[in-house]
């Protein structure tokens, strides 16, 4: 018996497709608004930062332009196949899978971390800081480095590769880039006060807080997005991250 090897679109692809049959059918047509985000989200049973996802998706492909405080629009474009069914991850879905691993791994690490490691970590605070201060496009290459090496200190290199593999997908997905582009655009810049109370929980062995303190950073990121790339207001996106945040709650009470 063969098993398909058909992969299905990931949510923010098939509404991005939808929507781009409505404007390819000139329902939508050039120069026209598309419905506000509330009503993208209430038309597709979807959450808004799917509609986000999807709108990005679609700015990447040349369809609409997003035009902060105004709306998003239907500009010229050559019809052809779309590049929706590729494997991208949306940064909402990538960040709340960061924030469930690598909460897991910061406290694994709490209880076995090295002072070498930890040494390493307060070094990379200084980098951090530094890039920050000096505006330095490294694409926060100190970042990823002081996360890279909490990974390492659980001593288990399956970890290390699972969430490896997670950043590799966040350097890699165009829609996850761009998202993240718009927000540095914004002038957010990676908290070095975040990163340095992980690393006091890190410091004190203390695996409850190391865990809670990750998660917690990883979804303000989420917040960040969100705050970055919002074309209207929010609101109703907010509630879908605190539902997120309620979801990590449980988990973290079974812990």
């Amino acid at each position: 018996m063969k098993s398909s090897t058909a992969k299905t679109p990931r949510l923010y692809q098939q509404v991005a497709e939808k929507l781009l049959t409505l404007i390819e059918s000139e329902q939508y047509t050039v120069g026209m608004r598309l419905p506000a985000e509330r009503d993208l989200a209430a038309m597709f049973t979807v959450s808004r930062p799917t509609i986000r996802e999807a709108v990005i998706a679609l700015e990447l492909e040349g369809y609409v332009e997003v035009r902060m405080g105004s709306g998003v629009y239907i500009v010229e474009h050559n019809k052809g196949k779309s590049r929706f069914s590729d494997k991208d991850v949306g940064p909402f879905e990538l960040t709340e899978a960061r924030a469930l691993f690598e909460g897991e791994a910061a406290a694994l690490a709490a209880t076995m971390i090295t002072d070498e490691e930890l040494a390493q970590l307060s070094q990379t605070l200084n980098e951090m800081a530094c890039e920050n201060n000096n505006d330095i496009d490294s694409h926060e290459a100190a970042d990823k480095k002081f996360h890279m090496i909490i990974a390492t200190a659980t001593n288990n290199s399956a970890i290390s590769a699972v969430i490896e593999g997670l950043w590799d997908e966040r350097d890699s997905s165009a829609l996850t880039k761009r998202m993240y582009q718009t927000v540095r655009d914004s002038g957010v810049k990676p908290s070095v006060d975040e990163h340095r109370a992980i690393y006091e929980a890190l410091k004190s062995r203390d695996a409850q807080a190391a865990r809670a303190l990750m998660r917690e950073h990883l979804m303000r990121v989420i917040d960040g997005i969100l705050q970055a790339t919002e074309v209207e207001a929010v609101e109703a996106a907010r509630k879908q991250v605190i539902k997120s945040r309620e979801r990590f709650s449980k988990t973290r009470a079974l812990t």
